[in-house]
């Protein structure tokens, strides 16, 4: 079966590359239909990955997040026109202590090798999820990203004292709202307090106990715990102020990314006896669990909803280019392509 693949050639350029996909394999073949683009997609797509980088990874087709429509199962697991989300995870080995997000063997689409920007995909029947035929696609084609905060709350429910009356999330972005959504249903006893730099995007956490920008703290404020969503030049103040607010024997989830060193005040860290822990990527499990939640808590879907931002009908590159370049000037909120290839 040939196949059509579209990769990022070179920063702001993409081109049509052509692949076989083997009917007689134990694949699964998936048709997109709705694809998000990350902040990760936009590093490759604007060069701002270094240089080195970029020449090792390109050409490489972008997009982990996305869900897509069964085309093909020799064995008829899976059947056609079944919905599901892929995951791009991709472990060659399995490791009883090591999870294979973090196995260093594993491979991820859109960093390595191809992601979803094609017009079908071949994945192994374990990186499939089955999705509910009637759930809103439009937010369901970031599940990737939400699998991540279900991870990142996962482990913090592993490695956080039995004291979770304050909890405080920094961000007040994309990855600190879906966090947010999902510790309030996870945690609805806790005390949630979200610290950010911009009051409109405050106002969106309504479900919070609490909303705080970075600079106007309340004198006295403490919490038990912290979760780092911010990434970037922004970690490092961030992280300093959680530091600075938790309590003693206090746990610290690290999810942001930054792709230089972020300094952190050791001193302190060792005074409080402060548990820090850093959360990247998901695995299948994670990826169960978060279907599991939106079905046990179909409001959560409400909530993500309010983070769709552009919808782009994409049938040639220059949707997929306008896609791209539109999601650069946005404020807030996932850029959706509609995928019609």
């Amino acid at each position: 079966m040939l196949n059509t693949v579209y990769r990022l050639v070179a920063p702001r350029r993409f081109e049509v590359a052509f692949n076989d996909i083997d009917l007689n394999s134990d694949k699964v073949v998936v048709r997109p239909t709705h694809l998000s683009i990350c902040h990760a997609d936009q590093r490759y797509y604007q060069g701002t990955r270094p240089a080195d980088v970029m020449a090792k990874k390109l050409p490489m087709a972008l997009i982990h997040e996305a869900i897509g429509d069964v085309v093909y199962d020799a064995t008829g697991e899976f059947k056609p026109g079944e919905l599901v989300v892929m995951i791009p995870n991709t472990p060659v080995e399995k490791d009883d202590i090591i999870a294979e997000n973090y196995l260093r063997s594993s491979k991820f689409r859109a960093s390595g090798f191809d992601g979803f920007m094609q017009d079908n995909v071949a994945l192994d029947r374990d990186r499939l999820v089955r999705l509910p035929q009637d759930i809103d696609r439009t937010v369901a084609a970031f599940t990737e990203i939400v699998s991540v905060s279900v991870h990142a709350l996962r482990r913090f429910e592993r490695f956080t004292h039995a004291r979770r009356n304050v909890v405080g999330i920094w961000g007040d972005g994309n990855l600190g709202y879906i966090t947010a959504v999902f510790f309030r249903y996870m945690h609805p006893d806790t005390k949630l307090i979200i610290f950010g730099t911009n009051e409109d995007k405050l106002s969106s956490f309504t479900f919070a106990d609490e909303t705080h920008l970075v600079w106007e703290i309340p004198e006295g404020l403490t919490i038990d715990h912290a979760i780092e969503c911010v990434g970037g030049d922004a970690s490092q103040k961030a992280i300093d102020q959680m530091i600075d607010l938790i309590q003693p024997e206090g746990t610290i989830a690290l999810l942001g990314v930054s792709e230089y060193a972020v300094p952190i005040n050791t001193r302190m860290v060792l005074e409080k006896g402060l548990h820090l822990y850093g959360s990247s990527r998901s695995g299948r499990a994670d990826f169960e669990k978060t279907v599991e939640l939106y079905q046990e808590y179909p409001e959560i879907l409400g909530y993500l909803s309010n983070i769709v931002g552009a919808q782009v009908e994409v049938s040639s590159i220059a949707d997929m280019t306008k896609a791209f370049e539109m999601d650069i000037n946005k404020m807030m909120g996932k850029t959706i392509m509609i995928w019609n290839k």
